[in-house]
């Protein structure tokens, strides 16, 4: 069994671009739980509130029950859900779930083939979090899921991938240009040696939903600041004005100064010569990634 193109090919809800890492985010749980407890059912009850967790931290903005991905990854062979009366699944409907006692568990054949194939793990993994999230935030999913991402990059060296779509290499060396090796939100413009240190070629709109290696759908960012406009803290409105959650909280001067102090700033562009932001990718963003509502600034 291609138990990696079966992964690949999960089936999930699509329109317009929009995300819907429900199932991917399931399935990673589910083999973090088979990595440190092995191979046994998963009963909903035990699992929904860290399943929500990972929904709300790295699903799109919109709520998602956790009914959802449990009853529906059972359409693409890999989970298999039963009740405590045998049946199958009882539907997404958090009420049916609770009162069967639905239970979750990888399809037997394909835990055993995690179990006798050493790099099996590590390739899945690999997998799901580059179809479905940037690189940025590949460890944190890791860490909430409850897998050793370490020990399954360490499987991966030996074990290559099949060939996929491939990122390109001078995505950051173009976007780093265009914008002169310098946050586009703060401005830093750190070298050490003469190599720029902490800063990164941002996707606006994720690579892992079609976003092209291109600086019309790049930012140059700080390490920080490229992290919180992936995880939805930070984000540009039409005009290319930073935009803040207002779900973020910072009390202490420093997330003032770092974050709070951004809003409505308007964020350096690139240099002559070097294509603009294309505003498709930055509605994308706003609409997939951004945590709404943004905060309004002070006086409007």
């Amino acid at each position: 069994m291609d138990w990696l193109g079966r992964v690949e090919g999960i089936r999930r809800w699509s329109r317009g671009g929009e995300r819907a890492p429900h199932k991917p985010l399931l399935l990673l749980l589910a083999l973090g739980r088979l990595q440190h407890d092995g191979d046994g059912p998963l009963r909903f009850t035990d699992i929904e509130a860290d399943l929500g967790h990972l929904l709300r931290e790295f699903g799109p903005p919109r709520a998602t029950s956790p009914g959802y991905p449990f009853h529906h990854l059972t359409n693409d062979g890999l989970w298999v859900v039963t009740t405590e009366n045998g049946e199958g699944s009882p539907g997404p409907g958090l009420t049916d779930l609770r009162r069967s006692g639905a239970a979750g568990r990888l399809d037997p054949e394909f835990a055993r083939s995690l179990a006798t194939d050493p790099h099996l793990l590590a390739q899945v993994v690999r997998v799901l979090l580059d179809a479905n999230f940037p690189p940025s935030l590949h460890a944190e999913i890791c860490a909430a899921a409850g897998l050793d991402l370490e020990a399954a990059e360490l499987a991966s060296t030996t074990a290559p991938l099949p060939a996929r779509r491939a990122r390109s290499a001078e995505f950051r060396r173009d976007v780093l240009l265009a914008y002169e090796y310098r946050c586009s939100f703060c401005g830093y413009d750190g070298l050490l040696r003469n190599t720029a240190v902490g800063i990164d070629a941002a996707h606006v709109r994720w690579w892992a939903f079609d976003g092209p290696d291109t600086v019309a759908n790049g930012l140059a960012l700080c390490s920080l600041h490229h992290k919180l406009f992936d995880k939805g803290v930070l984000g540009l409105d039409e005009q290319h004005r930073v935009t803040v959650s207002a779900h973020f909280i910072g009390r202490s001067p420093s997330a003032r100064t770092i974050v709070l102090d951004l809003l409505g700033h308007p964020m350096l562009g690139p240099q002559p010569g070097f294509d603009p932001l294309d505003p498709t990718h930055v509605t994308w963003h706003r609409q997939q990634v951004f945590q709404l509502p943004a905060r309004q600034e002070a006086g409007a």
